[in-house]
This record gives C-alpha cells, sequence and structure tokens, in this order.
C-alpha cells in the first residue's frame, strides 16, 4: 500500500479503505480521550481530517509534537464522517512525526495573514489556503499552454536568455558580464572596453524570445517560447516583476487576421482547462478574493471577442462620458483606464483592438498600406487591460531595414535578423502574453508578486 495524496482519497477513497498519506499539520483539537487533525499536502484545498484515540501508542506523546507546521505521516482506515463539511474521514492507526515546528515561533498561526506580511515569508507562504489555489492554478494553466500548442503541432523552442539584441528597443535591460567591477578595462576614449568581456560585446537579460521564435518559425511554421524574460524597470507597482515569463507563439504563412483569431482560441481554451481542472480552487478565488472571478471565466469562455481598429477605438473613448486621466487623442500609446474602459464598460467582454500608429509600436510590425499604422493587434481583457500583444511582422526586407534605422537601432546588429527576408521570406505573425499577468486575471488577486513564488521587483532578490 503506497501513500495516497490527500486529493485522490478526499474525492474517491471509500469507508474500511487502508490509506497512508504524508504532510503538514493544518489545525489540531484536542478532545477528551481523542483529537481531530487537518493534514494538507498541497494537492488540495482541502484538508484531510485524522482522527486520533488515545489508543494509539505514545499518543500524549504525539500530541505535543503536531502543532501547526510539522510533518507527519498517517497509515489508518477511511471512515465516513459524523461531522459536517466532509464526506469521509480517516482514522488513525499510527502517526509518525518527521519534523515538529514550535508552537510559539511558526509564522502561519490559525488566523489570516495578510499578503504582504506573506512576502516577508515566501518560503512559507506556500502552505496557506490562497497561495497554494494560486500555485495550483498557475500550474494548471502552465500545462494548458502547453496542451494547447502541442495539440496544434506547434514546437517549443527554448529562446536565449542572455542576447545581445533588445527585441523591443526598450532599454531598460539587465547587463550580463564577467568584467571584474573594481577594475573595469576601458579603451583609449574612457570607454568599457567589451572586447574583454565574457561574450566580447555588450549583453543583456533577454526581455523577450520573438525574434528567436521568428528564425525558428521560418524552419518549422509554428513555434512557440515559454520561458523567463526580464525588465530592469524601476517601476514598484502591482503589475511589475523584474523577472516573470512570457508565452509567444509565431506562426509563419500567418496573418494578423490568423493572429488575432489564435489569441482568441488559445484564451478560452486556458481559461475552460482551468475551471475543468481547478474548480475547488477557482471557487475559492471567487468566494474570498473576488466575487466575479467565475463569471469573468464565463464570459470569457462563451462569447466572441469585441474587434475594432486602434482608430475605432479613438473616436469610441473620444465620445465616451467618462473623464479620463490621461487625455484621448489619436496617435496616443492606450492607457490601462482607456483599455479597461473599452472592455469593462463599454463592450462588456474581451476586446481585440487593431492598426496602432506606427510611431508607438516596435519596428518589426508590419507597416500598413498608406504607411499611418502597423498590423498590430492587443487583446484587452476587463479588470486588467491588456494582456495579449502581438502583429504581423515586417517581411519586406526594404520596408523593414527603412524601420529599423528610423527606430535608432544599427541595422548590423540585426544582420541575422534581415537575413530572414532575404532567403525564403513569408507573411508571419505571432503574440507574446505575460504568464504572470494570466494567472493574476484568472484568479482575481490584486498583487503580481503574489501570483510568483519568489517575487523580483525593485530592492527585493530574497529567497
Amino acid at each position: 500500500m503506497g501513500t495516497r495524496r490527500v486529493a485522490d482519497i478526499l474525492k474517491n477513497a471509500q469507508p474500511d479503505e487502508k490509506v497512508t498519506i504524508k504532510g503538514w499539520v493544518r489545525t489540531k483539537r484536542e478532545l477528551k480521550g481523542f483529537s481531530f487533525v487537518e493534514v494538507n499536502d498541497g494537492s488540495s484545498l482541502a484538508n484531510l481530517q485524522v482522527v486520533l484515540d488515545s489508543q494509539i501508542p505514545e499518543y500524549e506523546n504525539l500530541l505535543k509534537k503536531i502543532n501547526t507546521g510539522a510533518s507527519v505521516e498517517v497509515t489508518g482506515v477511511v471512515v465516513a464522517s459524523q461531522g459536517k463539511g466532509q464526506r469521509i474521514e480517516l482514522k488513525a492507526n499510527t502517526l509518525t512525526v518527521y519534523g515538529e515546528a514550535d508552537a510559539e515561533t511558526y509564522p502561519l498561526q490559525k488566523k489570516r495573514h495578510s499578503f504582504e506580511f506573506l512576502r516577508t515569508i515566501s518560503h512559507l507562504r506556500a502552505r496557506t489556503n490562497t497561495i497554494g489555489s494560486v500555485f495550483r492554478v498557475r500550474n494548471a494553466c502552465a500545462t494548458a499552454i502547453h496542451k494547447f500548442f502541442q495539440d496544434k503541432g506547434f514546437l517549443w523552442i527554448h529562446s536565449p536568455i542572455i542576447t545581445a539584441s533588445d527585441c523591443e528597443g526598450a532599454g531598460e535591460l539587465f547587463s550580463v558580464t564577467s568584467l571584474d567591477f573594481k577594475n573595469i578595462p576601458k579603451t583609449e576614449t574612457g570607454e568599457i572596453d567589451y572586447s574583454q568581456d565574457f561574450f566580447g560585446k555588450p549583453a543583456y537579460l533577454t526581455v523577450s524570445g520573438q525574434l528567436q521564435a521568428e528564425v525558428m518559425a521560418m524552419a518549422f511554421q509554428n513555434v512557440y517560447t515559454f520561458g523567463p524574460t526580464f525588465r530592469a524597470e524601476n517601476s514598484n507597482t502591482s503589475r511589475h516583476l523584474a523577472e516573470f515569463w512570457m508565452v509567444e507563439p509565431e506562426m509563419a504563412f500567418c496573418d494578423l487576421e490568423g493572429d488575432r483569431n489564435l489569441a482568441e482560441e488559445f484564451l478560452k481554451y486556458i481559461f475552460k482547462y482551468v475551471l475543468d481542472n481547478c474548480p475547488e480552487d477557482m471557487e475559492f478565488f471567487n468566494k474570498w478574493i473576488d466575487k466575479s472571478i467565475l463569471a469573468t471565466a464565463d464570459n470569457i469562455i462563451n462569447n466572441e471577442f469585441a474587434r475594432i481598429t486602434y482608430t475605432e477605438a479613438i473616436s469610441l473613448l473620444e465620445k465616451a462620458k467618462k473623464k479620463f486621466e490621461f487625455p484621448v487623442e489619436w496617435g496616443i500609446d492606450l492607457q490601462s483606464e482607456h483599455e479597461r474602459y473599452l472592455a469593462e464598460d463599454l463592450f462588456k467582454k474581451p476586446v481585440i483592438v487593431t492598426n496602432y500608429p506606427k510611431e508607438i509600436k516596435a519596428f518589426y510590425m508590419r507597416l500598413d498600406d498608406g504607411g499611418k499604422t502597423v498590423a498590430a493587434m492587443d487583446v484587452l481583457a476587463p479588470k486588467i487591460g491588456e494582456i495579449i500583444g502581438g502583429s504581423q511582422r515586417e517581411e519586406r526586407l526594404d520596408v523593414l531595414e527603412k524601420r529599423i534605422q528610423e527606430s535608432g537601432i544599427e541595422v548590423d546588429s540585426l544582420w541575422w535578423y534581415l537575413d530572414l527576408r532575404r532567403y525564403g521570406t513569408v507573411p508571419h505573425a505571432g503574440f507574446g502574453l505575460g504568464f504572470e499577468r494570466l494567472v493574476q486575471f484568472m484568479t482575481g488577486m490584486t498583487n503580481i508578486r503574489d501570483v510568483v513564488p519568489f517575487p523580483r521587483t525593485p530592492l527585493n532578490a530574497e529567497f
């Protein structure tokens, strides 16, 4: 008889079955001659109630050891529960304590803790109900992403974490160097001599795997990256991390229409998968975090997304009776308040906005006829604003070279990217999704630092 997970026992075990569980004590309630101990092993939100009676060897001694946080192994018989709230419980025959937890100093006592406090103990916070549910949902999200693309025949590619090119031209990059800071080599003109650095040139942590995904799409047609990306943006907000994960599909022989269709299908699939596989956790978020979580998910799964151009979006915003903090005019980069107004107040469902002004979008986006806009698309969701950003890429060599020059990027540094347009170029498109933003949106968690195990933010690289 092997160890079984609590989730499996709660769902499938029948009275008179003999089972063994291993986990951590959440609560202990002592009565005359017996005790109730709630044990959780991370597999489910619910605990398994274990009944200990005084016939168990070393009963009094064991009770002193099994405080909240202690780790235990219990073997016993499943019985129908007499109490409310659970179908079955476990009547213990033996209990072994692996590790005790001091009742005076263990930080997670049986009470509600603020998320701010829990961030200071990220090494223990996964043992709480909310954070436990977050990471089960995060896991289901990641599984769904891989399943969605793999079932469609996409190839998962691993884009480099260290790069010499800045995909977005954002400039907010972490440098990677092996130079000795106490003795930095300089050129004759006093600049840092990168020829003596590890890569012989400036190198950075990647902000996106998109350019490399384009390379691979030119050989495999449909590919996706799913990995860590980095921004050295000094933003202490509830929406920004310095290290986060990105999902970036790239499709050869695909245009803007195909791109936005895939983005819509993708979001619907992920939400449905998580609802089907984490119903208990999603109901928990709906009850305790945000009472509209299940309705929002249903809205995404069962509605066709609205589709408008940027120019139409500006027109709708100009007609809005709402007073915006940031003034609206053609040419502005839409702010979160504008995006949320469109998705929440106006359409009351996700909105895909396309064809943005070229000045506010990246150099690689395909120039539309007329030369004022590019074939970009953003998916705007209620409560969060932009959740997906993508575009059809510029496949014409001459147009791309001109766009790179206009962006102030050195053309020679992207020689390999331009080669893709010299040798067998095709129309292609893709998008990017910030994974943590998706998990945040799905769970209703107000701070992005609470949907990643160990948040990396300005002045914080703890744990």
